[in-house]
């Protein structure tokens, strides 16, 4: 009976302390209640803890702020990893040729066509800058043959073919005569397409040696380092 006494006491005491007009965090710092408990003494009567109306009003101010701090997170996490690499790139044989091959040689087995049909060595990608990273290092590493070079493109219906042919011939440093017949790929024009995006290019050097070689350089260098690993 006592408790029961106690607890009508204390319920009398919140309930006056809530109409006096402190807030549901100040009642349960004051009387240790929890807010679900405040909640359900008086939720019906004197509020609950929570209103929908002020709740989606802070998430309003809220949320542009949050966004904006999270962006700032990204970026700095962005630079600091930026500087971190640099220094360590700046450490890396870039200049030695046999690190340079091997490079290659792993694009070509990433993105090259590897199957003993093929004629030639045909790297595929969208990326303008792999592109032309693998045709300058096709051009370190060996003594090439520059009319040996044929690219194709693949568009869809929304490209310009004359501004993305000339494009690809200035970053790749191969003449517009050199390029075969244009694909316009059938798509929907519904489709959503990502920003700056300027087709599928193939690579083709007339040489099938070379395709061979940098898939052997693959497999052996692979080979070495998985048993390395595994020893």
């Amino acid at each position: 009976m006592a408790g029961v006494i106690r607890n009508q006491k204390i319920k009398k005491e919140v309930e006056s302390a809530r109409k006096a007009g402190k807030t549901y965090r100040e009642l349960t710092a004051k009387f240790g209640i929890p807010k679900s408990t405040l909640s359900y003494w008086f939720g019906d009567k004197l509020g609950h803890p929570y209103d929908r109306k002020q709740q989606l009003e802070h998430l309003m101010r809220i949320r542009p702020l949050a966004h904006i701090a999270i962006r700032k997170r990204i970026e700095n996490r962005a630079e600091a990893l930026q500087s971190k690499l640099a220094k360590e790139i700046a450490k890396y044989p870039v200049k030695d040729k046999g690190a340079l091959k091997l490079f290659l040689a792993a694009l070509y087995w990433a993105e090259g066509a590897k199957n003993d049909r093929v004629s030639g060595a045909i790297f595929v990608n969208t990326d303008p800058k792999l592109c032309q990273l693998y045709i300058t290092l096709l051009r370190k590493c060996y003594n090439i043959d520059e009319s040996k070079f044929r690219i194709r493109l693949h568009l869809h219906y929304y490209h310009k073919i004359k501004q993305t042919r000339k494009f690809w011939s200035e970053l790749l440093q191969v003449p517009e005569s050199q390029f075969g017949k244009i694909y316009i790929k059938s798509r929907s024009k519904t489709k959503k397409f990502r920003k700056n995006f300027v087709g599928i290019c193939f690579i083709r050097y007339a040489d099938s040696d070379i395709r061979r070689e940098f898939l052997e350089i693959s497999r052996q260098f692979s080979n070495t380092m998985l048993q390395n690993m595994s020893s």
